[in-house]
């Protein structure tokens, strides 16, 4: 068909609208699928109803999990026990030549491992054992000071009447810890006769640094990872001096940037957010973003997208509904969520429109020109 008579381009021009119609409606259709289709065979089909149910749900299973994980770090104090690479002090009285010992370190010197090991003393061997005169081979491991000088003193009493035993660690060098991340001293810290806690590894370490997250502590132990919440522990009113490390630990403080909360799609102002002390509700979130475009925003659909390892959970709220905004301040988000405002369909039409009508346009114009 001839399309140089301008009658065909004004008949065609609204089929061409109606296609374009169709398409858009199409298009929406596709596009708002957030609850409905999106292509990703790990997310869910429905999102999850932000309701008051579900907020006391998690809030329960959340309390539940974190003192299941740190039940297993809480336990009393006990004195340092003796282990393969320990350096000893030992005298005994009125017998110089049983005697040997670590000459102490100048006054503000500060003598390391090296050194101490290269000084006379006992040093327990791989086998926790070591050799002392008259005894021979004496195997100390597993076994606090008080035993092994018990022990020794024993030992000696077949050859020596009554002796008397001086025995302590000059280097402690068979259990330690590794604390990394934002502090600022990472590296390995040895266990002595103080207990290792939570906190005395963080003040060995110098202190978590201004872009250290206090409430994203992870400890690693036996291929477990555990979750430290200090902020939450003091609110709490439990000590966390009661959280004991023990040999092989690592202790890591993540930094501020890797908890941070997404905010995209119909908010005024999409951007990152820094959790404040590893909180940040999904009101927060919201209104720090500027809050949902009056335009383009649509309330029925606010969303909040979030990994778990393998999956991806989502969750919807409808900010239209009475109790709403109690509803997304009691919502609390997790480092690295999403939190994505659908737009309105008109929205959705009105940018689409805007993309197509004007090629359509212009191509019908050029062939009404030929």
């Amino acid at each position: 068909m001839s399309m140089s008579n301008p009658r065909h381009c004004r008949l065609q021009l609204p089929g061409l609208l109606m296609i374009c119609g169709s398409l858009l409606m199409a298009g929406c259709a596709n596009r708002s699928a957030l609850s409905d289709s999106t292509g990703r065979a790990d997310l869910p089909a429905k999102p999850v109803l932000i309701t008051a149910a579900l907020i006391a749900e998690q809030r329960s299973a959340r309390q539940q999990r974190g003192g299941d994980d740190l039940a297993a770090l809480r336990s009393a104090p006990s004195a340092y026990t003796l282990g393969p690479g320990d350096l000893l002090a030992i005298s005994v009285y009125k017998n110089a030549d049983l005697t040997m010992s670590v000459p102490a370190a100048a006054p503000g010197a500060v003598a390391d491992e090296q050194n101490a090991a290269a000084q006379q003393g006992f040093l327990l061997n791989a086998a926790g054992a070591i050799q002392f005169p008259l005894v021979g081979e004496l195997v100390l491991q597993g076994l606090t000071v008080a035993q092994a000088r018990t022990l020794l003193t024993e030992r000696l009493a077949k050859y020596l009447q009554r002796p008397s035993v001086k025995l302590h660690v000059q280097a402690f060098r068979s259990q330690r810890i590794y604390v990394d991340g934002e502090v600022k001293q990472p590296g390995v810290q040895a266990i002595n006769d103080l207990p290792m806690t939570v906190t005395e590894a963080i003040n060995r370490a110098g202190g978590i640094t201004a872009a250290g997250d206090q409430s994203q502590l992870w400890l690693l132990r036996d291929g477990r990872r555990y979750h430290i919440d200090l902020p939450l522990l003091v609110q709490h009113g439990e000590d966390p001096n009661r959280l004991l490390l023990r040999s092989g630990d690592v202790l890591r403080v993540t930094a501020l940037d890797e908890s941070k909360v997404f905010v995209s799609g119909e908010v005024v102002t999409p951007k990152a957010l820094l959790m404040h002390s590893g909180r940040l509700s999904l009101n927060e979130a919201i209104g720090e973003a500027g809050g949902i475009n009056p335009l383009s925003g649509d309330a029925r659909r606010v969303f909040v997208v979030r990994r778990r390892q393998d999956t991806i959970e989502l969750y919807q709220l409808d900010a239209r509904d009475t109790g709403a905004l109690a509803l997304a301040e009691s919502f609390e988000l997790a480092p690295r969520d999403l939190v994505f405002i659908d737009a309105t369909g008109l929205a959705h039409w009105h940018r689409t429109l805007s993309l197509i009508i004007p090629g359509a346009l212009t191509s019908a114009v050029s062939a009404g020109k030929q």
